[in-house]
């Protein structure tokens, strides 16, 4: 039964296909704008690009033996993401509201209504289709994200069932509570321009949760296969994060070059925060720490991006690199097995940028979607709101995906046998080897 399942969900897909094609056409006048079409094509190549960065930023940490299935984790969101995406996880996500948790999934199912000059309320410029395929890739790479909390450890088929219960039941009612116009946490008036909550923060919780569930590793002796991956796969995360950020102004004007820029300088304030931190810790500075520190300097300036200047996402890149490390250094003398610490870094780095957002969000740089100003300008309402939406996003995605890690166990065994792990993954899931 498990070998045919594969076959009855493909067979599933091209039915739907048929019955239900996407050739409906909107009638509107077109208001679509070449240059923000322009720019937005670019940014959803430049995010699906962060993908493949993150299979080499991870694979090259874990040991030889588990570096092609820790990457494929990374590569295969690429397909399965984006099936689900277009059957009915767009419509989940920014479909007609339903209670301001979710969305109606009939709204664009199979894509419907993608065609001719339809596009998205909050994205006026350019195509319905571009805003969803943008929108896309934010879902593909997060359920990506989490697979370093529990690498070397995790069978491929149950990991394939853990990411599409992930991506219908965490991603895409965090998606639409937070970027739908009517959706809970906007209305509210919670920041989060590019995704810390909703990718970094998800991502992240859900890694805790693995690495709790999933429990240690039987040899813990680690030694990264390829450095070098690591500093190739942070390079592509950092000029894919620009699609990133500077993307989610959803045109080519001065908000996105805004969010271009504290997007790097975040990146690199971090970088050598991190590196320096470790120096005054007595360590050497090392290759790994500038990359890591980078990736968490990202992470932290994503809700932030288009909402603060560029000397306060400095003081965001600093400040999110040390909280990081200092919790990188409490979670090494846990027994906590996080594998490639993606909670001290995405989920930590992702909830400091949220906070830090409700302290430096500047009226000047973006009046037209900030809800107010933050802590630093003397107002505390911002602030508040981002504590309280912090508090009730980490308890929905920590004990749901807590909760998907029961179901899918119960489906089919997450845990590798001791046999397999001490093989290896790249052998013991896929026959196959570096």
């Amino acid at each position: 039964m498990k070998r045919v399942l594969p076959f009855i969900l493909l067979v599933v897909v091209v039915v739907l296909t048929l019955v239900f094609p996407s050739v409906e056409q909107s009638s509107a006048k077109s208001a679509i704008d070449s240059g923000d079409t322009a720019w937005m094509l670019m940014s959803t190549a430049l995010v699906l690009l962060m993908t493949p960065g993150l299979a080499f930023f991870y694979g090259g940490m874990v040991r030889k033996k588990n570096v092609i299935s820790t990457m494929l984790q990374s590569f295969v969101c690429m397909g399965l993401i984006t099936v689900l995406w277009v059957v009915f996880g767009f419509s989940l996500a920014f479909g007609e509201d339903v209670g301001g948790i979710i969305g109606n999934p009939g709204t664009f199912f199979m894509m419907k209504g993608m065609l001719g000059n339809a596009t998205w309320e909050l994205a006026p410029t350019i195509p319905l289709i571009l805003f969803a395929m943008f929108q896309l890739k934010f879902a593909v790479i997060t359920p990506a994200l989490i697979t370093g909390a529990f690498a070397e450890r995790i069978r491929f088929n149950s990991y394939l069932i853990f990411i599409c219960l992930f991506m219908i039941i965490i991603y895409v009612p965090l998606a639409h509570m937070t970027w739908h116009p009517q959706g809970l946490l906007f209305e509210l008036g919670v920041l989060d321009f590019a995704g810390g909550t909703v990718v970094h923060m998800s991502a992240g919780w859900a890694a805790l949760a693995s690495a709790i569930f999933l429990k240690r590793r039987h040899d813990l002796d680690h030694t990264p296969a390829r450095i070098s991956y690591v500093i190739l796969g942070t390079g592509l995360l950092w000029f894919g994060w620009f699609g990133f950020n500077a993307g989610s102004a959803v045109g080519a004007g001065t908000l996105a070059a805004t969010a271009l820029a504290t997007t790097t300088t975040a990146s690199a304030a971090a970088a050598i925060a991190w590196i320096f931190f470790d120096i005054i810790r007595g360590k050497k500075p090392s290759a790994m720490g500038a990359c890591i520190g980078a990736v968490v300097g990202l992470v932290a300036i994503t809700p932030a991006a288009g909402f603060v200047t560029v000397p306060h996402s400095l003081a965001i890149g600093v400040i999110a690199a040390v909280v990081s490390n200092l919790v990188v250094i409490w979670r090494s003398r846990t027994k906590l097995d996080d594998t490639l610490d993606v909670f001290p870094c995405h989920g930590v780095g992702g909830m400091v940028g949220m906070l830090l957002t409700g302290v430096f969000a500047n009226q000047a740089v973006n009046s037209a979607n900030t809800t107010g100003n933050g802590l630093f300008y003397g107002e505390t309402k911002l602030f508040l709101l981002h504590l309280a939406a912090l508090v009730g996003v980490s308890l929905f995605a920590f004990v749901g995906s807590y909760l998907l890690l029961i179901i899918t166990n119960a489906i089919h065994p997450l845990r590798v046998s001791v046999e397999e792990e001490t093989v290896g993954l790249d052998q013991s899931q896929h026959d196959e080897e570096l």
